[in-house]
């Protein structure tokens, strides 16, 4: 089974990266290449453990829908999203924050397996895999863009 891991610092409080990190609008915005929405469930605000969202989004020339379920979560420290309808045949992404004196180290561990049989650990092994991790880059370098400035206000100042 393929799996990405991740670390990112972010040079700013673990409460704020933590709830950038659970922002429906902020994933929107770093998906915004693939055209990514909210279609169903969660599509506001900031998931909480038990919710689901469900995405639709442009990967591969194809429009993919994958519904997601937040199963676990530790306020400010962890939380785990698992697929729970979608083109895999599993999904887990695993996300752990730590603060540390100027900000916070980020974790990603992010585990998924591919339908199709051998075909399917071809494609993982040739592009799929980078591709994800890409997304997760890509991610993460607009949560740290929020987070590092006075942008992290429009999605979270209650004001």
């Amino acid at each position: 089974m393929p799996s990405i891991h991740l670390t990112t610092v972010i040079h700013a409080p673990v409460q704020r990266v933590f709830d950038l990190s659970r922002s429906i609008k902020l994933h929107k915005i770093s998906m915004q290449h693939t055209n990514e929405r909210a279609v169903a469930g969660t599509m506001s605000g900031l998931i909480n453990e038990g919710e689901n969202v469900t995405w639709k989004a442009k990967h591969f020339f194809k429009t993919r829908i994958l519904k997601t379920r937040i199963t676990k979560m530790q306020l400010y420290s962890f939380f785990e999203d698992e697929m729970v309808h979608g083109d895999f045949k599993m999904m887990k992404h695993r996300h752990y924050f730590k603060p540390i004196e100027n900000g916070t180290i980020v974790i990603d561990e992010f585990d998924f397996e591919t339908p199709y049989g051998n075909f399917g650990k071809l494609c993982n092994k040739l592009f799929l895999t980078s591709y994800l991790q890409g997304l997760l880059e890509k991610r993460n370098s607009v949560i740290k863009e929020y987070a590092e400035s006075n942008k992290w206000k429009t999605l979270l100042d209650p004001r």
